[in-house]
Protein backbone atom coordinates (compact mmCIF):
# COMPACT_ATOMS: atom_id res chain seq x y z
CA UNK A 1 0.00 0.00 0.00
CA UNK A 2 1.49 3.33 -1.12
CA UNK A 3 1.93 6.02 1.46
CA UNK A 4 0.38 9.46 1.10
CA UNK A 5 2.87 12.37 0.52
CA UNK A 6 2.23 13.82 3.95
CA UNK A 7 2.50 10.41 5.60
CA UNK A 8 5.64 9.60 3.56
CA UNK A 9 7.24 12.88 4.60
CA UNK A 10 6.31 12.24 8.25
CA UNK A 11 7.75 8.74 7.99
CA UNK A 12 10.95 10.09 6.43
CA UNK A 13 11.40 12.60 9.26
CA UNK A 14 10.66 9.91 11.81
CA UNK A 15 13.18 7.54 10.28
CA UNK A 16 15.72 10.35 10.02
CA UNK A 17 15.24 11.23 13.69
CA UNK A 18 15.92 7.60 14.63
CA UNK A 19 19.33 7.61 12.89
CA UNK A 20 22.53 8.03 14.77
CA UNK A 21 24.27 11.43 14.67
CA UNK A 22 26.97 10.11 12.31
CA UNK A 23 24.44 8.78 9.82
CA UNK A 24 22.42 11.99 10.04
CA UNK A 25 25.52 14.01 9.12
CA UNK A 26 26.31 11.66 6.22
CA UNK A 27 22.77 11.88 4.85
CA UNK A 28 22.75 15.69 5.12
CA UNK A 29 26.17 15.99 3.40
CA UNK A 30 25.12 13.60 0.64
CA UNK A 31 21.87 15.48 -0.02
CA UNK A 32 23.66 18.86 -0.05
CA UNK A 33 26.39 17.58 -2.39
CA UNK A 34 23.86 16.06 -4.78
CA UNK A 35 21.77 19.23 -4.90
CA UNK A 36 24.86 21.43 -5.36
CA UNK A 37 26.16 19.19 -8.15
CA UNK A 38 22.82 19.24 -9.97
CA UNK A 39 22.59 23.03 -9.68
CA UNK A 40 26.17 23.40 -10.87
CA UNK A 41 25.54 21.21 -13.89
CA UNK A 42 22.45 23.20 -14.81
CA UNK A 43 24.30 26.51 -14.47
CA UNK A 44 27.26 25.15 -16.44
CA UNK A 45 24.96 24.01 -19.24
CA UNK A 46 23.36 27.44 -19.37
CA UNK A 47 26.63 29.39 -19.09
CA UNK A 48 27.29 31.49 -22.26
CA UNK A 49 30.24 30.74 -24.52
CA UNK A 50 32.92 33.44 -24.33
CA UNK A 51 34.87 34.71 -27.33
CA UNK A 52 37.63 37.25 -27.82
CA UNK A 53 36.39 40.82 -28.13
CA UNK A 54 39.82 42.49 -28.42
CA UNK A 55 43.33 41.14 -28.03
CA UNK A 56 46.80 42.65 -27.58
CA UNK A 57 45.37 45.78 -25.98
CA UNK A 58 47.51 48.26 -24.17
CA UNK A 59 46.85 48.93 -20.50
CA UNK A 60 45.21 52.26 -21.29
CA UNK A 61 42.87 50.82 -23.92
CA UNK A 62 42.13 47.71 -21.83
CA UNK A 63 41.09 49.80 -18.85
CA UNK A 64 38.87 52.01 -21.00
CA UNK A 65 37.17 49.01 -22.61
CA UNK A 66 36.57 47.29 -19.25
CA UNK A 67 35.13 50.47 -17.75
CA UNK A 68 32.74 50.78 -20.68
CA UNK A 69 31.68 47.13 -20.38
CA UNK A 70 30.96 47.61 -16.70
CA UNK A 71 28.77 50.60 -17.49
CA UNK A 72 26.89 48.45 -20.03
CA UNK A 73 26.49 45.60 -17.47
CA UNK A 74 28.12 43.16 -19.86
CA UNK A 75 29.91 40.14 -18.34
CA UNK A 76 33.53 39.80 -19.42
CA UNK A 77 36.70 37.86 -18.76
CA UNK A 78 40.34 38.80 -19.11
CA UNK A 79 43.22 36.60 -20.19
CA UNK A 80 46.96 36.96 -20.43
CA UNK A 81 48.22 39.04 -23.34
CA UNK A 82 45.63 41.80 -22.99
CA UNK A 83 42.69 39.78 -24.32
CA UNK A 84 39.12 40.58 -23.26
CA UNK A 85 36.40 37.92 -23.70
CA UNK A 86 32.65 38.52 -23.79
CA UNK A 87 29.64 36.28 -24.54
CA UNK A 88 29.79 34.97 -28.09
CA UNK A 89 26.38 36.33 -29.08
CA UNK A 90 27.43 39.90 -28.17
CA UNK A 91 30.88 40.11 -29.77
CA UNK A 92 30.00 41.97 -32.96
CA UNK A 93 27.40 44.18 -31.34
CA UNK A 94 29.89 45.28 -28.68
CA UNK A 95 32.59 45.92 -31.27
CA UNK A 96 30.31 48.30 -33.16
CA UNK A 97 29.17 50.04 -30.00
CA UNK A 98 32.72 50.47 -28.69
CA UNK A 99 33.93 51.67 -32.09
CA UNK A 100 31.27 54.36 -31.96
CA UNK A 101 32.92 55.59 -28.76
CA UNK A 102 36.39 55.51 -30.31
CA UNK A 103 37.57 52.39 -28.45
CA UNK A 104 40.11 50.99 -28.59
CA UNK A 105 42.32 53.91 -29.53
CA UNK A 106 45.25 51.70 -30.53
CA UNK A 107 47.63 53.07 -27.95
CA UNK A 108 48.02 56.35 -29.86
CA UNK A 109 46.52 59.68 -28.85
CA UNK A 110 45.19 61.77 -31.71
CA UNK A 111 43.74 65.23 -32.07
CA UNK A 112 41.53 64.64 -29.03
CA UNK A 113 44.42 66.20 -27.12
CA UNK A 114 43.33 69.55 -28.52
CA UNK A 115 39.88 69.08 -26.97
CA UNK A 116 41.37 69.18 -23.47
CA UNK A 117 43.24 72.45 -23.93
CA UNK A 118 43.93 74.17 -20.64
CA UNK A 119 43.69 77.84 -19.95
CA UNK A 120 47.12 79.45 -19.81
CA UNK A 121 48.88 77.04 -22.18
CA UNK A 122 51.99 78.52 -23.76
CA UNK A 123 52.64 78.51 -27.48
CA UNK A 124 55.28 75.82 -27.01
CA UNK A 125 52.81 73.56 -25.19
CA UNK A 126 50.24 74.06 -27.94
CA UNK A 127 52.82 73.18 -30.58
CA UNK A 128 53.83 70.03 -28.69
CA UNK A 129 50.18 68.99 -28.29
CA UNK A 130 49.54 69.54 -32.00
CA UNK A 131 52.60 67.51 -32.96
CA UNK A 132 51.58 64.66 -30.62
CA UNK A 133 48.07 64.68 -32.07
CA UNK A 134 49.42 64.64 -35.64
CA UNK A 135 51.73 61.72 -34.82
CA UNK A 136 48.83 59.79 -33.27
CA UNK A 137 46.52 60.39 -36.21
CA UNK A 138 49.19 59.25 -38.68
CA UNK A 139 49.84 56.13 -36.59
CA UNK A 140 46.11 55.28 -36.57
CA UNK A 141 45.93 55.72 -40.34
CA UNK A 142 48.93 53.45 -40.92
CA UNK A 143 47.45 50.82 -38.57
CA UNK A 144 44.43 50.55 -40.87
CA UNK A 145 46.63 48.73 -43.41
CA UNK A 146 46.04 44.97 -43.39
CA UNK A 147 49.64 43.80 -42.69
CA UNK A 148 50.26 46.40 -39.92
CA UNK A 149 49.37 45.47 -36.36
CA UNK A 150 50.57 48.69 -34.75
CA UNK A 151 52.59 51.73 -35.74
CA UNK A 152 54.37 54.71 -34.23
CA UNK A 153 55.27 57.96 -35.96
CA UNK A 154 57.93 60.44 -34.83
CA UNK A 155 58.04 63.89 -36.42
CA UNK A 156 61.03 66.22 -36.25
CA UNK A 157 59.66 69.64 -37.15
CA UNK A 158 62.28 72.43 -36.87
CA UNK A 159 61.43 75.92 -35.74
CA UNK A 160 60.70 78.34 -38.58
CA UNK A 161 63.36 80.93 -39.31
CA UNK A 162 63.14 84.31 -41.04
CA UNK A 163 66.45 83.65 -42.81
CA UNK A 164 66.25 81.52 -45.89
CA UNK A 165 69.72 80.10 -45.42
CA UNK A 166 68.81 78.84 -41.93
CA UNK A 167 65.58 77.07 -42.89
CA UNK A 168 65.53 73.28 -42.34
CA UNK A 169 63.23 70.64 -43.78
CA UNK A 170 61.16 68.47 -41.39
CA UNK A 171 61.77 64.71 -41.19
CA UNK A 172 59.69 61.75 -40.07
CA UNK A 173 60.36 58.23 -38.78
CA UNK A 174 57.78 55.44 -38.91
CA UNK A 175 58.02 52.18 -36.95
CA UNK A 176 55.58 49.48 -38.06
CA UNK A 177 54.85 46.29 -36.15
CA UNK A 178 53.65 43.69 -38.67
CA UNK A 179 51.49 40.64 -38.03
CA UNK A 180 53.21 37.27 -37.94
CA UNK A 181 53.90 36.02 -41.44
CA UNK A 182 52.98 39.33 -43.11
CA UNK A 183 55.23 41.79 -44.94
CA UNK A 184 55.03 45.09 -46.80
CA UNK A 185 55.84 45.18 -50.49
CA UNK A 186 57.71 48.17 -51.99
CA UNK A 187 54.47 49.70 -53.27
CA UNK A 188 52.96 49.70 -49.76
CA UNK A 189 56.11 51.19 -48.27
CA UNK A 190 56.03 53.92 -50.88
CA UNK A 191 52.37 54.54 -50.05
CA UNK A 192 53.23 55.01 -46.35
CA UNK A 193 56.05 57.39 -47.27
CA UNK A 194 53.83 59.55 -49.46
CA UNK A 195 51.03 59.44 -46.88
CA UNK A 196 53.28 60.87 -44.17
CA UNK A 197 54.99 63.39 -46.45
CA UNK A 198 51.63 64.69 -47.69
CA UNK A 199 50.38 65.21 -44.12
CA UNK A 200 53.24 67.43 -42.91
CA UNK A 201 54.00 70.80 -44.55
CA UNK A 202 57.36 71.04 -46.39
CA UNK A 203 58.09 67.35 -45.76
CA UNK A 204 59.50 65.58 -48.81
CA UNK A 205 59.32 61.80 -49.41
CA UNK A 206 63.11 61.62 -49.08
CA UNK A 207 62.77 62.79 -45.48
CA UNK A 208 60.60 59.84 -44.38
CA UNK A 209 62.14 56.64 -42.99
CA UNK A 210 60.14 53.42 -42.46
CA UNK A 211 61.47 50.64 -40.20
CA UNK A 212 59.80 47.37 -39.14
CA UNK A 213 59.85 45.72 -35.70
CA UNK A 214 62.98 43.71 -36.62
CA UNK A 215 64.99 46.83 -37.42
CA UNK A 216 64.90 46.36 -41.19
CA UNK A 217 65.02 49.56 -43.21
CA UNK A 218 62.07 49.34 -45.59
CA UNK A 219 62.45 52.65 -47.40
CA UNK A 220 65.95 51.79 -48.67
CA UNK A 221 64.69 48.47 -50.01
CA UNK A 222 61.81 50.15 -51.80
CA UNK A 223 64.11 52.73 -53.41
CA UNK A 224 66.51 50.00 -54.55
CA UNK A 225 63.65 48.06 -56.07
CA UNK A 226 62.50 51.18 -57.89
CA UNK A 227 65.98 51.77 -59.28
CA UNK A 228 66.13 48.22 -60.59
CA UNK A 229 62.83 48.69 -62.41
CA UNK A 230 60.93 46.18 -60.26
CA UNK A 231 57.61 47.95 -60.15
CA UNK A 232 54.73 45.96 -58.71
CA UNK A 233 52.16 47.88 -60.75
CA UNK A 234 54.00 47.09 -63.97
CA UNK A 235 54.15 43.40 -63.09
CA UNK A 236 50.43 43.41 -62.34
CA UNK A 237 49.73 45.07 -65.66
CA UNK A 238 51.85 42.45 -67.45
CA UNK A 239 49.87 39.64 -65.78
CA UNK A 240 46.61 41.32 -66.71
CA UNK A 241 47.65 41.58 -70.37
CA UNK A 242 48.69 37.92 -70.50
CA UNK A 243 45.50 36.76 -68.78
CA UNK A 244 43.42 38.90 -71.12
CA UNK A 245 44.82 37.26 -74.26
CA UNK A 246 44.65 33.78 -72.70
CA UNK A 247 40.97 34.24 -71.83
CA UNK A 248 40.18 35.47 -75.33
CA UNK A 249 41.84 32.43 -76.91
CA UNK A 250 40.14 29.95 -74.58
CA UNK A 251 36.77 31.66 -75.05
CA UNK A 252 36.88 31.33 -78.83
CA UNK A 253 38.24 27.76 -78.91
CA UNK A 254 36.10 26.26 -76.12
CA UNK A 255 32.86 26.07 -78.15
CA UNK A 256 34.70 23.94 -80.72
CA UNK A 257 36.57 21.46 -78.49
CA UNK A 258 34.38 21.58 -75.38
CA UNK A 259 34.71 22.88 -71.87
CA UNK A 260 38.00 22.00 -70.16
CA UNK A 261 39.64 20.68 -73.35
CA UNK A 262 41.84 23.69 -74.10
CA UNK A 263 44.71 25.33 -72.26
CA UNK A 264 46.28 28.60 -73.39
CA UNK A 265 49.37 30.36 -72.10
CA UNK A 266 50.52 33.76 -73.31
CA UNK A 267 53.82 35.50 -72.79
CA UNK A 268 53.76 39.22 -73.49
CA UNK A 269 56.84 41.37 -74.01
CA UNK A 270 56.00 44.91 -72.96
CA UNK A 271 58.12 48.03 -73.21
CA UNK A 272 57.80 50.21 -70.12
CA UNK A 273 60.48 52.70 -71.17
CA UNK A 274 59.57 56.36 -71.66
CA UNK A 275 60.36 57.30 -75.27
CA UNK A 276 59.75 60.81 -76.57
CA UNK A 277 61.53 62.45 -79.56
CA UNK A 278 61.12 65.32 -82.03
CA UNK A 279 62.35 65.29 -85.67
CA UNK A 280 62.56 68.06 -88.30
CA UNK A 281 63.19 67.07 -91.97
CA UNK A 282 63.68 69.05 -95.21
CA UNK A 283 63.10 67.68 -98.70
CA UNK A 284 65.31 68.61 -101.70
CA UNK A 285 64.36 71.80 -103.57
CA UNK A 286 61.64 70.98 -106.14
CA UNK A 287 60.99 72.81 -109.39
CA UNK A 288 59.53 76.35 -109.20
CA UNK A 289 56.29 75.15 -110.74
CA UNK A 290 55.79 72.65 -107.88
CA UNK A 291 56.58 75.14 -105.15
CA UNK A 292 54.30 77.53 -103.33
CA UNK A 293 55.28 81.20 -103.49
CA UNK A 294 55.61 82.72 -100.07
CA UNK A 295 56.35 86.35 -101.12
CA UNK A 296 57.32 88.22 -104.35
CA UNK A 297 58.95 91.70 -104.78
CA UNK A 298 59.64 93.60 -108.07
CA UNK A 299 61.55 96.97 -108.32
CA UNK A 300 61.81 98.94 -111.64
CA UNK A 301 63.84 102.23 -111.98
CA UNK A 302 64.56 104.13 -115.28
CA UNK A 303 65.70 107.72 -116.21
CA UNK A 304 66.18 109.39 -119.67
CA UNK A 305 67.40 112.91 -120.92
CA UNK A 306 69.83 115.51 -119.37
CA UNK A 307 68.05 118.91 -119.67
CA UNK A 308 66.05 118.51 -116.67
CA UNK A 309 67.15 119.62 -113.33
CA UNK A 310 68.63 116.97 -111.25
CA UNK A 311 70.17 116.77 -107.90
CA UNK A 312 69.23 118.10 -104.55
CA UNK A 313 67.00 121.15 -104.64
CA UNK A 314 68.87 124.28 -103.61
CA UNK A 315 71.12 127.07 -104.72
CA UNK A 316 73.68 124.88 -106.36
CA UNK A 317 71.09 123.00 -108.33
CA UNK A 318 69.61 126.19 -109.86
CA UNK A 319 72.89 127.54 -111.17
CA UNK A 320 73.42 127.39 -114.90
CA UNK A 321 75.70 124.79 -116.23
CA UNK A 322 79.35 125.70 -116.82
CA UNK A 323 80.93 126.08 -120.12
CA UNK A 324 81.19 123.00 -122.16
CA UNK A 325 84.60 121.52 -122.63
CA UNK A 326 85.52 119.50 -125.58
CA UNK A 327 88.33 117.07 -125.73
CA UNK A 328 91.56 118.34 -127.05
CA UNK A 329 91.78 115.59 -129.55
CA UNK A 330 88.79 114.11 -131.20
CA UNK A 331 88.71 110.61 -132.49
CA UNK A 332 89.26 110.17 -136.15
CA UNK A 333 86.12 110.43 -138.18
CA UNK A 334 84.24 112.33 -135.54
CA UNK A 335 83.04 115.86 -136.14
CA UNK A 336 82.43 118.51 -133.66
CA UNK A 337 78.71 118.71 -134.16
CA UNK A 338 78.21 115.14 -133.21
CA UNK A 339 80.28 115.59 -130.15
CA UNK A 340 78.34 118.60 -129.13
CA UNK A 341 75.01 116.81 -129.60
CA UNK A 342 76.07 113.90 -127.45
CA UNK A 343 77.18 116.12 -124.75
CA UNK A 344 73.92 117.87 -124.70
CA UNK A 345 71.79 114.58 -124.49
CA UNK A 346 72.83 113.59 -120.85
CA UNK A 347 72.94 110.10 -119.15
CA UNK A 348 70.22 107.43 -119.67
CA UNK A 349 69.84 104.73 -116.80
CA UNK A 350 67.46 101.78 -116.30
CA UNK A 351 67.24 99.25 -113.27
CA UNK A 352 64.88 96.29 -112.67
CA UNK A 353 64.90 93.92 -109.63
CA UNK A 354 62.66 90.87 -108.93
CA UNK A 355 62.67 88.77 -105.72
CA UNK A 356 60.57 85.59 -105.27
CA UNK A 357 60.50 83.68 -101.92
CA UNK A 358 59.21 80.07 -101.99
CA UNK A 359 57.89 78.06 -98.98
CA UNK A 360 60.31 75.57 -97.45
CA UNK A 361 59.22 71.89 -97.46
CA UNK A 362 59.77 71.11 -93.75
CA UNK A 363 58.27 68.31 -91.58
CA UNK A 364 58.31 68.42 -87.75
CA UNK A 365 57.34 65.25 -85.83
CA UNK A 366 56.89 64.97 -82.07
CA UNK A 367 56.38 61.36 -81.04
CA UNK A 368 55.65 60.16 -77.46
CA UNK A 369 55.35 56.40 -77.30
CA UNK A 370 52.80 54.95 -74.84
CA UNK A 371 53.96 53.31 -71.61
CA UNK A 372 53.67 49.53 -71.69
CA UNK A 373 53.78 49.25 -75.46
CA UNK A 374 53.31 45.70 -76.71
CA UNK A 375 56.45 44.50 -78.45
CA UNK A 376 55.83 40.80 -78.96
CA UNK A 377 53.39 38.00 -78.15
CA UNK A 378 54.15 34.31 -77.74
CA UNK A 379 51.14 32.01 -77.54
CA UNK A 380 51.05 28.29 -76.73
CA UNK A 381 47.75 26.39 -77.01
CA UNK A 382 47.14 22.75 -76.07
CA UNK A 383 43.94 21.05 -77.23
CA UNK A 384 42.73 17.73 -75.90
CA UNK A 385 41.69 14.84 -78.11
CA UNK A 386 38.03 14.74 -78.98
CA UNK A 387 36.02 12.02 -77.26
CA UNK A 388 33.83 10.07 -79.66
CA UNK A 389 31.81 6.87 -79.52
CA UNK A 390 33.83 4.00 -81.02
CA UNK A 391 33.14 0.37 -81.66
CA UNK A 392 30.92 -1.26 -79.08
CA UNK A 393 29.63 2.10 -77.91
CA UNK A 394 32.75 2.84 -75.84
CA UNK A 395 34.14 6.36 -75.75
CA UNK A 396 37.45 6.81 -77.58
CA UNK A 397 39.79 9.80 -77.73
CA UNK A 398 40.64 10.82 -81.30
CA UNK A 399 42.79 13.71 -82.54
CA UNK A 400 41.38 16.60 -84.51
CA UNK A 401 41.57 16.51 -88.26
CA UNK A 402 44.17 18.71 -90.01
CA UNK A 403 41.39 20.92 -91.33
CA UNK A 404 39.97 21.48 -87.84
CA UNK A 405 43.45 22.12 -86.46
CA UNK A 406 44.06 24.76 -89.14
CA UNK A 407 40.76 26.40 -88.29
CA UNK A 408 41.69 26.53 -84.63
CA UNK A 409 45.10 27.95 -85.52
CA UNK A 410 43.48 30.70 -87.58
CA UNK A 411 41.05 31.56 -84.78
CA UNK A 412 43.90 31.80 -82.30
CA UNK A 413 45.81 34.17 -84.58
CA UNK A 414 42.78 36.39 -85.01
CA UNK A 415 41.99 36.42 -81.29
CA UNK A 416 45.52 37.44 -80.31
CA UNK A 417 45.96 39.97 -83.14
CA UNK A 418 48.84 38.14 -84.79
CA UNK A 419 51.48 40.47 -86.29
CA UNK A 420 54.34 38.87 -88.18
CA UNK A 421 56.35 42.08 -88.39
CA UNK A 422 56.20 42.34 -84.62
CA UNK A 423 57.65 38.85 -84.28
CA UNK A 424 54.60 37.10 -82.78
CA UNK A 425 54.65 33.30 -82.53
CA UNK A 426 51.81 30.79 -82.23
CA UNK A 427 52.07 27.10 -81.39
CA UNK A 428 48.91 24.96 -81.36
CA UNK A 429 49.32 21.32 -80.27
CA UNK A 430 46.66 18.60 -80.23
CA UNK A 431 47.47 15.89 -77.67
CA UNK A 432 45.58 13.70 -75.23
CA UNK A 433 45.40 15.13 -71.73
CA UNK A 434 46.88 12.78 -69.15
CA UNK A 435 45.90 14.73 -66.08
CA UNK A 436 43.06 13.20 -64.08
CA UNK A 437 40.16 15.33 -63.13
CA UNK A 438 40.44 16.39 -59.55
CA UNK A 439 37.68 14.86 -57.53
CA UNK A 440 36.12 16.92 -54.86
CA UNK A 441 37.17 15.44 -51.57
CA UNK A 442 34.38 15.72 -49.08
CA UNK A 443 35.36 17.15 -45.77
CA UNK A 444 35.47 14.42 -43.12
CA UNK A 445 32.55 14.41 -40.78
CA UNK A 446 34.76 14.91 -37.75
CA UNK A 447 36.31 18.03 -39.35
CA UNK A 448 33.06 19.72 -40.31
CA UNK A 449 32.68 22.79 -38.06
CA UNK A 450 28.92 22.38 -37.74
CA UNK A 451 29.21 18.69 -36.93
CA UNK A 452 31.93 19.34 -34.35
CA UNK A 453 29.82 22.03 -32.71
CA UNK A 454 26.76 19.75 -32.60
CA UNK A 455 28.84 16.88 -31.23
CA UNK A 456 30.25 19.07 -28.47
CA UNK A 457 26.78 20.24 -27.51
CA UNK A 458 25.44 16.67 -27.58
CA UNK A 459 28.28 15.32 -25.42
CA UNK A 460 27.79 18.16 -23.01
CA UNK A 461 24.07 17.46 -22.66
CA UNK A 462 24.61 13.70 -22.37
CA UNK A 463 27.18 14.23 -19.65
CA UNK A 464 24.81 16.44 -17.71
CA UNK A 465 21.95 13.99 -18.15
CA UNK A 466 24.10 11.02 -17.10
CA UNK A 467 25.36 12.69 -13.94
CA UNK A 468 21.88 13.89 -13.03
CA UNK A 469 20.44 10.41 -13.67
CA UNK A 470 23.06 8.80 -11.43
CA UNK A 471 22.53 11.32 -8.64
CA UNK A 472 18.75 10.93 -8.74
CA UNK A 473 18.43 7.18 -9.17
CA UNK A 474 21.70 6.05 -7.63
CA UNK A 475 22.00 8.31 -4.62
CA UNK A 476 18.85 10.25 -3.81
CA UNK A 477 16.27 7.57 -4.61
CA UNK A 478 17.76 4.80 -2.41
CA UNK A 479 18.30 7.29 0.37
CA UNK A 480 14.77 8.66 0.21
CA UNK A 481 13.33 5.15 -0.16
CA UNK A 482 15.00 4.05 3.06
CA UNK A 483 13.77 7.15 4.85
CA UNK A 484 10.20 6.88 3.56
CA UNK A 485 9.80 3.12 4.20
CA UNK A 486 6.95 2.51 6.68
CA UNK A 487 7.93 1.16 10.11
CA UNK A 488 7.99 -2.60 10.35
CA UNK A 489 6.61 -4.67 13.21
CA UNK A 490 9.31 -5.66 15.60
CA UNK A 491 9.23 -8.75 17.70
CA UNK A 492 10.17 -9.07 21.35
CA UNK A 493 13.81 -9.60 20.40
CA UNK A 494 13.93 -6.34 18.40
CA UNK A 495 13.82 -8.05 14.98
CA UNK A 496 11.12 -7.01 12.47
CA UNK A 497 8.07 -9.25 12.42
CA UNK A 498 7.49 -10.99 9.09
CA UNK A 499 3.96 -11.24 7.76
CA UNK A 500 2.23 -12.98 4.90
CA UNK A 501 4.32 -14.93 2.43
CA UNK A 502 7.57 -13.74 4.02
CA UNK A 503 6.49 -15.31 7.30
CA UNK A 504 5.47 -18.52 5.58
CA UNK A 505 8.73 -18.70 3.70
CA UNK A 506 10.62 -17.97 6.86
CA UNK A 507 8.77 -20.76 8.65
CA UNK A 508 9.42 -23.14 5.77
CA UNK A 509 13.07 -22.53 5.18
CA UNK A 510 14.16 -21.11 8.54
CA UNK A 511 16.16 -23.50 10.67
CA UNK A 512 14.64 -24.81 13.88
CA UNK A 513 15.35 -22.23 16.60
CA UNK A 514 17.13 -23.38 19.64
CA UNK A 515 15.16 -23.08 22.92
CA UNK A 516 16.31 -20.16 25.08
CA UNK A 517 16.16 -20.00 28.90
CA UNK A 518 13.28 -18.13 30.45
CA UNK A 519 15.56 -15.60 32.13
CA UNK A 520 17.14 -14.62 28.80
CA UNK A 521 13.75 -14.15 27.18
CA UNK A 522 12.57 -12.06 30.08
CA UNK A 523 15.65 -9.86 29.91
CA UNK A 524 15.15 -9.28 26.19
CA UNK A 525 11.50 -8.41 26.71
CA UNK A 526 12.39 -5.89 29.43
CA UNK A 527 15.08 -4.36 27.21
CA UNK A 528 12.67 -4.09 24.31
CA UNK A 529 10.02 -2.51 26.54
CA UNK A 530 12.53 0.10 27.74
CA UNK A 531 13.66 1.03 24.20
CA UNK A 532 10.18 0.93 22.59
CA UNK A 533 7.59 1.79 25.21
CA UNK A 534 4.99 2.94 22.67
CA UNK A 535 5.34 -0.16 20.56
CA UNK A 536 5.20 -2.34 23.67
CA UNK A 537 1.96 -0.67 24.73
CA UNK A 538 0.49 -1.28 21.28
CA UNK A 539 1.43 -4.93 21.43
CA UNK A 540 -0.17 -5.34 24.87
CA UNK A 541 -3.33 -3.63 23.59
CA UNK A 542 -3.46 -6.08 20.70
CA UNK A 543 -3.07 -9.01 23.10
CA UNK A 544 -5.82 -7.71 25.34
CA UNK A 545 -8.12 -7.13 22.35
CA UNK A 546 -7.78 -10.73 21.24
CA UNK A 547 -10.52 -13.09 22.55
Amino acid sequence: MALQPQQALSTAFQRFSQLTPGRKLGVAVGLAAAIALIVGLVLWSRAPEYRVLFSNLSERDGGAVIATLQQMNVPYRTEAGGAILVPADQVYDLRFRLAGQGLPRGGAVGFELMDAAKLGMTQFQEQVAYQRGLEGELARTIQSLAPVESARVHLAIPKPSVFVRDQQKPTASVLVNLYAGRSLDPAQVSAIVHLVSSSVPNLTPNGVTVVDQSGNLLTGRAEAAGLQGLNASQLDYLRQVEDYYARRIEAIVTPIVGQGNVRAEVRADLDFSHNEFTSETYKPNPTPEAQAIRSQQTVEDSSTGGGQAAGVPGAFSNQPPGPASAPLTAPPGANAGAAGGAAGAGPVSSRRESTVNYELDKTIRHVKEPLGRLKRLSVAVVINYRTQAGEGGQAEARPLSPQELNQVNGLVREAMGYNQERGDTVNVVNVAFTEAKAEEVALPLWKDPETVSMAKELVKNLLIFGLAFYLVFGVLRPLLRDLMRPPEAVGPSGAPLATGEEAAAAETYAPTPQPQPFEEKLRQAKEFAKQNPKLTADIIKQWMAQP
